[in-house]
């Protein structure tokens, strides 16, 4: 399905208010994925488990499935000895997520995130060479039919910039560009939400929002934050809360589905417009979530 943002919009209308999916990196690892593995490994060695998720989550009522890329462009996968697989893995990676939504009215959307990597002068890395690193990344994700993208889980507005600039030099399908608030109400590099709209509005993007972060209550008061001023629509797909280690190492996270589920009607009363779940959000969590806001904003 290609998009436009006239459709995004229109679907809203109708809907008025998007479901996404939930984590993929902690869902894998608790199907048997390795920790420290990028999840990457399994678009290769283990595709049925990809696609797998993916259907749990659509089952689950989601209208947004993310793309197994998140770790996937060329300075990433080197950090796991994987750089020559980039293509192989993007073009495989939409082929499941195809192969899990045929049939099913559901969008896939490009999951891009950061480099891993610091912009110059902190770190080594110059902003061209970010962009073309994301732009390689982005042309075979929009060549493989992926109907917007979502760059996410970012704390530098340099690297967010590089990346969506990177995008439009390859495709022109929707962006959408979410940050991490994981020192509360700011990222690592002390951007705070308003910061980010007013640095990020001026790239015409299909929505802005807030993903993975802290605790629940944090990321609630940075959505508070971003509804104040934001006149696109807002995308919030938080943690399942902070996780705690067991005894073998293992994060769980306490925050139940029907928590969540719960927490989930204040949300789309504080202004977001597509909820969804990042780290320690199973398919159940995407279901709760879906069972409490579907009744009520969706009738």
């Amino acid at each position: 399905m290609d998009i436009n943002n006239s459709f995004f919009n229109d679907l809203l209308k109708e809907k008025k208010v998007l479901l996404a999916d939930g984590a993929t990196g902690t869902n894998l690892q608790n199907r048997g994925l390795t920790r420290g593995l990028p999840s990457e490994v399994w678009v290769l060695e283990k595709p049925d488990a990809v696609i797998n998720l993916h259907r749990d989550f659509i089952e689950s009522g989601a209208d947004i499935i993310l793309t197994c890329t998140f770790g996937a462009s060329p300075m990433r996968l080197m950090q796991h000895h994987l750089e020559d697989k980039y293509l192989e893995i993007n073009q495989s990676a939409v082929k499941l997520a195809k192969e899990a939504t045929q049939d099913q009215h559901v969008l896939i959307a490009a999951s891009i995130g950061p480099s891993g990597q610091m912009l110059k002068p902190l770190g080594g890395v110059g902003f061209e060479e970010l962009k073309t690193n994301f732009s390689k990344q982005a042309g075979i994700l929009d060549k493989s039919g992926i109907d917007f993208f979502l760059v996410e889980t970012q704390f530098d507005l340099g690297e967010a910039k590089a990346t969506i600039e990177g995008i439009r030099e390859v495709s022109h399908k929707p962006i959408i560009c979410s940050f991490s608030f994981d020192r509360g109400s700011r990222t690592m590099m002390g951007v705070s939400p308003t910061k980010m709209y007013e640095e990020l509005i001026r790239y015409d993007l299909l929505a802005m929002g807030i993903n993975c972060g802290k605790s629940l209550e944090e990321n609630y008061r940075n959505l508070q934050e971003l509804a104040q001023i934001s006149t696109l629509p807002i995308w919030f797909k938080p943690n399942a809360g902070l996780p705690k280690m067991d005894a073998e190492g293992k994060p769980i996270y306490d925050t139940s589905p029907e928590m969540m589920g719960l927490e989930s009607k204040k949300w789309v009363s504080a202004g977001a417009k597509i909820i969804g779940g990042c780290c320690g959000t199973s398919p159940e969590h995407i279901k709760a979530i879906a069972s409490a806001l579907f009744s009520d904003f969706n009738k």
